[in-house]
């Protein structure tokens, strides 16, 4: 276990903490209007639902890009193939999915969704076993299943090492184990440089539903700076 300083960079979100200097943003559009309530909303059910209906393809992220009379859907997956489909047919029910999800947020009579083109675009992770994300669903599966914490974190944080990660931390809190009392333990391989905002650390947070609760995981992962 590592403990550490309670200084900015482990305060808030990584990840917020590196957007607009060198992580660019999810959500790509502008509106000064009343549309810029329910653009936000729309993007908040576009990922929820991709995320659902494409948990086989591991989603990691999902960006939107706005136009006037476009949209791009861009999907970062460890499995394309479940994604396109056959011939790519999956392709057209992911845009379903997307207008669906429009249509819940604004209502099937106000929605534009099927008069905006639809782009989708898919990306393959590149290191899905250093992917915060993926790792994080990883280790709340394994939790579920009961199996003991301690070992399940070990080898989620040597595999992420192995894939060529320079840090990994891995935090969870809560009633672990079925203890009567909540604690919280950390678990620390290699560097995790929280403040320097020039390293890539990933960064995902997801809880577990154990038979005595909540079981809250966080996932710190030092990764080499893309080129």
């Amino acid at each position: 276990m590592a403990t550490g300083g309670r200084n900015m960079g482990q305060k808030i979100n990584p990840i917020g903490f590196r957007i607009g200097s060198f992580i660019n943003w999810s959500s790509r559009w502008f509106s000064q209007d009343k549309n810029y309530r329910e653009y936000l909303a729309e993007d908040i059910a576009i990922r929820k639902s991709l995320s659902e209906k494409l948990k086989l393809a591991g989603v990691t992220l999902v960006e939107i890009e706005r136009l006037p009379k476009s949209m791009t859907v861009t999907l970062n997956v460890s499995r394309p193939g479940v994604v396109i489909g056959r011939g790519g047919t999956g392709i057209e029910d992911v845009k379903k999915y997307i207008v669906e999800a429009v249509d819940g947020v604004r209502g099937k009579g106000k929605s534009k969704a099927k008069l905006v083109k639809i782009d989708i675009v898919v990306k393959e992770v590149k290191n899905p076993e250093a992917n915060a994300r993926l790792v994080t669903q990883r280790i709340v599966g394994e939790l579920e299943r009961r199996l003991p914490h301690r070992r399940v974190i070990n080898k989620a944080m040597e595999r992420v090492m192995q894939a060529g990660a320079k840090g990994v931390k891995v935090v969870i809190s809560g009633r672990i184990a079925g203890a009567d009392i909540a604690r919280r333990e950390k678990y620390h391989i290699g560097s995790i440089p929280s403040q320097t905002l020039r390293c890539n650390i990933d960064y995902f947070e997801m809880p577990a539903l154990l038979k005595r609760g909540y079981v809250g995981i966080k996932i710190w992962i030092h990764k080499e700076e893309e080129k």
